[in-house]
């Protein structure tokens, strides 16, 4: 089903009811904008009759993959890209990582990939990428056209992706303009590398604008679940990963194994929030060996978000839908707005890290 270009850009943008910051002063407080008339001259024999103060807030744009306020509107409106990082130890640091707005981790055959979500900013260099999966399709097309970002893959995904909605930008559709070089920092396959500016300059209107795929505190209020240490995952492959939230930094950092996970800038990934989409693995049509996430309908789901954890469930109509959080009282699960990472885990994969308790000493799942 393809949704028309005046649905797609409805999507481009999300409004908050929030009052616009005062012109200078160069503090953070913010106030709204108030409007008085002068009172009405009328006879001598009548009172004179003032009409009240109005106040008009104006409602704030909102990126939409991160909740954030709009700083410029060209970035705000421009495509996804959405780029398939290798997480194999030969890979690592990964280059990117602490720039996307979402990143998707994924079982594989063996170890996890990430598939990493750029649009409020980019990375140059990107990588390492590697090949794209069947279960990308289901997990991407919500962001409306992405540009799909990936080394290449077999000719059953990609003839899958060609048929998808995303749109091809592996090392052979992009060619030379896509700033495709190999690093002689690594080892081949995990060393290929790319950048989003080329990548966003050869979308020629392709791609289309994200709309939000989660949704995000805007009042400033305080998250409503329980307090954390973080959460622990097995994966697929033995592949062992960890949060731990800082309250220092605000955000929860990420390891593998006992291990800060870095970025090649040797800053420790980090995230605002930590999403955990319980789902059922199938085999995916294009490969008997490699696994598909099944992203569409509904699991468990739990949300990591400023040293708090809810419990709660995901919902998705089909692959064109974004994700509906829902906590167990069936009131939405708002993040924080910012950085937001996604695992998407097999069941009994992840384990929650009571407060108070040290994420070095609980078991792994």
């Amino acid at each position: 089903m393809k949704i028309s270009q005046k649905r797609r850009f409805a999507f481009s943008i999300t409004l908050a009811g929030i009052a616009l910051a005062a012109c200078g002063g160069g503090g953070d407080s913010s106030e709204s904008t108030t409007t008085s008339i002068a009172p009405t001259t009328v006879a001598a024999t009548e009172a004179p009759t003032t009409v009240p103060e109005t106040t008009t807030t104006v409602p704030v744009a909102l990126m939409p993959l991160t909740g954030q306020p709009v700083v410029d509107e060209a970035i705000a409106v421009r495509p996804a890209i959405a780029a398939k990082i290798d997480n194999h130890p030969g890979a690592r640091p990964q280059t990117g990582l602490n720039e996307a707005d979402i990143v998707y981790e994924e079982n594989v055959e063996k170890w996890t990939r990430f598939a990493v979500v750029f649009h409020s900013q980019g990375s140059d260099p990107v990588g390492p990428l590697r090949s794209g999966r069947s279960q990308d399709i289901n997990i991407l097309t919500s962001l409306n056209r992405p540009l799909f970002l990936w080394s290449g893959g077999n000719g059953a995904v990609t003839s899958l992706i060609q048929k998808s909605e995303l749109i091809n930008m592996s090392a052979s559709a992009a060619s030379n303009g896509g700033g495709f070089f190999r690093s002689t920092d690594m080892k081949a396959p995990h060393n290929l590398f790319s950048k989003t500016s080329n990548i966003w300059a050869l979308d020629a209107g392709r791609g289309g604008t994200p709309p939000p795929q989660f949704s995000y505190r805007t009042d400033g209020s305080a998250p409503s679940g329980a307090p954390t240490a973080g959460l622990k995952l097995t994966m697929d492959g033995n592949m062992k990963a960890a949060w731990e939230w800082d309250a220092a930094a605000g955000k929860f950092m990420r390891f593998h194994e006992a291990k800060a996970h870095v970025d090649s800038n040797n800053i420790q990934i980090n995230m605002d929030n930590v999403v955990v989409i319980v789902c059922e693995y199938k085999f995916s049509s294009a490969d008997k060996n490699s696994p598909e996430a099944q992203t569409v309908g509904t699991g468990a789901a739990w949300l990591f978000t400023q040293g708090t954890w809810t419990e709660g469930t995901w919902s998705r109509a089909d692959n064109l839908s974004p994700w509906t959080l829902t906590d167990s009282s069936g009131e939405p699960m708002l993040l924080t707005p910012g950085r937001t990472w996604v695992e998407l885990a097999r069941d009994k994969q992840a384990v929650v890290v009571p407060a108070g308790s040290s994420v070095a000493d609980t078991p792994w799942p």
